[in-house]
């Protein structure tokens, strides 16, 4: 199954009075002896899961390099992050992530997304369908992998994805159900996260740029105050607590946390140096300004998870220590 509290090895997330803040890391496979390391060092410093993207022609398959990841740790949670929902069947992922999660004990965690490259498309002869499709697929998507979890033959016919008859018989997953982030930053998809998955991933970047992959942001505090708000009010509909998680763009650790954040802002568009200051998204000062930022998303906002990439595992290690022994 997929979607809801996790068992007793896992971590707090939807259902739970989530107390900890976790710290989790997406790595870029380069070679093997260099993706097991990073694999055992994030076990071994507390990371909470390791993560791999979903980018076909610039990143590694995510099922293939977290299964090897899976040979050499005993506790972190493997997950994706995120499948692009629009270039995925149903019954593919949910073979994949049933495996990952027979092979890992029972770690497996479930990241999709709607997909924001064009090049994954276009790669495959395909223009990328507005955003609204792209949602509107993700949920068909996500609810036919949570059913054929379940074990139970499945027929669907919807807009975006069919099913007839279809069944997962093997392999059986250990964990019942299988954790389910869902990320991205539109407010359909953040209101369908709020309401179908244990965690949900915000990255806040907004509309994507000629490069085909840089994004514009919105890191202003009235925005950041509704879309967290927007999370709040549609999981609280359903009587749910999911728990949130933004993904890091940029960690630097500095004694002019102002006079960095003005620097990083002429790269990022659409950010001014005090929404850098004041955002989840990027970390920049001492490591014990940062843990006390950290702590106030937590109260103001409920953001209880991170995400950082690779190039920050030693800045973030120490964050993490410093989050540990009450810095």
């Amino acid at each position: 199954m997929l979607g809801s509290p996790l068992g007793e090895r896992s971590t707090p997330m939807c259902g739970d009075v989530v107390s900890v803040i976790r710290v989790s890391v997406q790595g870029q496979l380069e070679n093997s002896s260099r993706w097991l390391e990073l694999a055992k060092a994030a076990e071994a410093g507390g990371f909470d899961t390791l993560y791999v993207a979903d980018h076909p022609g610039t990143s590694p398959a995510p099922f293939v390099a977290l299964a090897a990841a899976a040979t050499v740790t005993e506790r972190i949670r493997l997950g994706t992050c995120v499948l692009n929902a629009g270039r995925w069947e149903p019954l593919a992922v949910a073979s994949e992530v049933a495996t990952l999660d027979v092979l890992s004990d029972g770690r497996a965690l479930l990241g999709l997304g709607a997909g924001h490259t064009p090049a994954e498309w276009l790669m495959a002869g395909l223009e990328i369908p507005p955003p609204g499709l792209r949602v509107a697929r993700l949920t068909e998507v996500a609810e036919a992998v949570r059913l054929l979890l379940t074990g139970d033959e499945i027929s669907l016919s919807g807009v975006h994805v069919e099913l007839k008859k279809a069944v997962l018989k093997q392999p059986t997953p250990i964990q019942d159900p299988i954790p389910l982030m869902i990320g991205g930053n539109g407010r359909n998809l953040l209101r369908f996260a709020a309401t179908a998955a244990d965690i949900v991933g915000v990255t806040g970047l907004g509309r994507i740029l000629a490069d085909g992959h840089s994004h514009e942001v919105d890191w202003r505090a009235t925005t950041l105050d509704s879309t967290f708000d927007l999370i709040r009010l549609a999981a609280g509909a359903t009587g749910r607590t999911p728990s949130i998680e933004a993904l890091v763009q940029h960690v630097e650790f500095t004694d002019d946390a102002q006079a960095h954040a003005h620097e990083i802002a002429k790269v990022i568009p659409g950010a001014s140096g005090s929404d850098i200051l004041a955002s989840p998204f990027v970390w920049i000062g001492t490591p014990e300004e940062i843990v006390q930022q950290l702590r106030g998303y937590k109260k103001r906002w409920g953001v209880t998870r991170y995400v950082v990439r690779e190039v920050a595992f030693d800045q973030a290690s120490e964050i993490l220590r410093a989050l540990e022994t009450g810095g």
